[in-house]
């Protein structure tokens, strides 16, 4: 299967000079109304390049599963843009049509509560497959065996129900049903956070062959910074609502925002410990009241805390530069 691209006019080239994929462009999201109002996303800018992966971490609740969601029509875009290949879909309507939900497809983090488990793994994927092509239904059926092939199910599988299966085995399931459509873009939300760690490398590595098989861009949505650097191609890492820093490896090899740095230094690591390891004060913000000027400042170990000369760290929204590219969100960025 080739994932079949379209640059059309208006392309947004990603920083690669890629064109196509998916672009997110001030994005909002707001739920509730009044004194209570939680605004999840908050003017956040994504690029997802075909043939390309972007990571998208931080800690639980900061909006990461809420862009996803967004993103497929099952949470409320108050602002900004979403875009395909250039074009603009952003309304409902328009992404509960029938050909986005053909063009974006999303693998959730439990493959058993997104697959009826009274349906067959044949029944599941011909019901997508009758619903979003025009395949025959001999068609359909080889159309069946090609994507079970794909995630290296053996033909039998086709015949058995959800329950049958080990957590891994489902979520090759998933991911077939989900590349049954043929899409442009794969949303992939905590799809190894409930598996053993040898069988998520096995998910990992297969989705890297896929997206090498179809040329597929995926936005991978994971709190496990190993995870990330692993699969994808580019990192954004969001804090309360936005995106702090994005870039490429060497966000990995040299952070530049404290709030980055210390999700790093938190991560396992076989090194011993280091004096330098930067450690998060205090507690996540309300959500509801989020803090003014930078959102990270209550708890930076770089920011008023310890430098109360710094006070434009409580006074101004640092900006993120460069959305596509390499950017910091830091009005003191580290060297």
């Amino acid at each position: 299967m080739t994932a079949v691209l379209h640059g059309g006019e208006g392309a947004v080239p990603a920083a690669d000079g890629r064109t196509g994929g998916l672009q997110v462009r001030d994005l909002r999201v707001t739920y509730g109304a009044g004194a209570r109002a939680l605004t999840a996303v908050d003017g956040v800018d994504l690029d997802v390049p075909r043939g390309r992966t972007l990571a998208l971490v931080g800690e639980s609740g900061c909006g990461k599963s809420t862009i996803a969601k967004a993103i497929v029509g099952l949470a409320p875009v108050v602002g900004g843009r979403i875009m395909l290949d250039g074009a603009t879909v952003t309304t409902e309507r328009e992404r509960h049509a029938a050909r986005f939900r053909q063009r974006v497809q999303m693998v959730f983090q439990d493959p058993y509560s997104s697959l009826n488990p009274r349906m067959t793994i044949a029944e599941a994927l011909d019901e997508a497959l009758a619903l979003h092509t025009e395949l025959t239904k001999s068609g359909r059926r080889s159309r069946i065996a090609e994507l079970l092939d794909m995630v290296a199910m053996t033909g039998t599988a086709a015949d058995k129900y959800p329950a049958e299966f080990s957590g891994g085995q489902r979520q090759r399931i998933a991911i077939a049903r989900a590349l049954a459509t043929g899409p442009e873009v794969v949303i992939a939300d905590e799809i190894t956070s409930a598996l053993d760690v040898s069988v998520q490398a096995a998910i990992l590595n297969l989705m890297r062959e896929i997206q090498q098989r179809t040329g597929v861009a995926v936005l991978m949505i994971t709190h496990n910074l190993a995870v990330a650097r692993y699969f994808s191609h580019r990192t954004a890492v969001m804090y309360l609502g936005r995106i702090v820093e994005n870039g490429d490896e060497s966000l990995y090899d040299a952070p530049r925002h404290p709030y980055t740095r210390a999700l790093l230094d938190a991560s396992p690591s076989l090194a011993t410990d280091r004096a330098d390891r930067v450690h998060l004060a205090g507690d996540l913000p309300d959500p509801h009241h989020p803090p003014a000027g930078c959102r990270f400042h209550t708890r930076c170990p770089i920011g008023p805390l310890t430098h109360p000369d710094r006070v434009v760290c409580r006074a101004a929204t640092p900006p993120l530069a460069d959305p596509a590219g390499s950017a910091v969100a830091c009005h003191f960025p580290l060297a």
